[in-house]
């Protein structure tokens, strides 16, 4: 039965983050995801968690100055040491708040390195934390966006981070498959989640274009819904999407999807 969590970064985006956890539960969710917990304490968010019956099921690294445009540091060369030790962060949370995984954006391509230093770098520091993250029984995932919303983005296709997870070498490193960044990439959005499922550690939606809630562009969610109960994907499915009123006014697609899954 697919099993969907709310993003608290994109959903209840009317309300104080600390209060979209109540408002998640109020809706129907049963786990929460979101880009970043380190500015609250471990213990506001657990104590939200708890209150609430929520499971957290993910959240990311570090990511550099997100208020200034930064999307990540994984492909900096020169930000190897501020990466690990966001790596140490990281786990100190998810630990701490029972977060089975947690994803890395790997950031904008830099200039002024070479192909070889870069991707040095990138595998090097994903080699790093795939291996401290399993440690402690935590999946490191590595996440395509599309190069439309994020022009530069250095990871953008599927085909590139299967490489990538070659190249690191770790079997504690998966993709997180972002729909709507696939469909906005490449698109083949069932043929890829089926050959690939193996190598997927968790799934997120947004329709397109827009990036608004399922059922308001063009992808066929029934079918992909129903192709993902048919192959036997168990995981959490992460709703990081835009609604296009209220966040409530839009969850009549959740209400249809679990319907037809059950």
């Amino acid at each position: 039965m697919t099993k969907f969590a709310a993003n608290l970064t994109m959903l209840f985006t009317e309300l104080p983050f600390l209060d979209r956890f109540e408002r998640a539960a109020r809706a129907g969710f049963k786990a929460v995801e979101f880009l970043f917990p380190y500015d609250f304490p471990i213990a506001e968010i657990k104590n939200r968690l708890v209150a609430n019956r929520l499971e957290l099921v993910l959240h990311n690294l570090p990511a550099g100055d997100w208020a200034a445009g930064e999307r990540g540091i994984a492909c900096l060369p020169d930000r190897v040491a501020e990466f690990r030790g966001g790596v140490a962060k990281a786990i100190e949370y998810a630990t701490a708040l029972g977060v089975p995984r947690i994803n890395c954006l790997a950031g904008k391509t830099p200039s002024g390195y070479s192909d070889a230093a870069i991707r040095d770098a990138l595998v090097g520091n994903l080699r790093f934390a795939a291996a401290a993250l399993k440690e402690v029984n935590i999946k490191l995932l590595i996440e395509p966006i599309n190069t439309f919303d994020i022009p530069g983005f250095h990871l953008s296709r599927t085909a590139d981070a299967l490489a990538l997870i070659d190249d690191v070498g770790s079997d504690n490193l998966f993709v997180q498959y972002d729909i709507y960044h696939a469909q906005r990439m490449e698109g083949e959005l069932i043929a890829t989640m089926t050959k690939n499922l193996a190598r997927i550690g968790h799934i997120q939606l947004a329709d397109n274009p827009g990036r608004n809630e399922p059922g308001t562009g063009e992808i066929a969610w029934e079918r992909v819904f129903a192709a993902l109960d048919r192959v036997g994907y168990d995981g959490w499915i992460g709703c990081e999407y835009k609604p296009a009123t209220t966040t409530e006014a839009g969850l009549h697609w959740l209400e249809t999807a679990k319907r037809k899954s059950a």
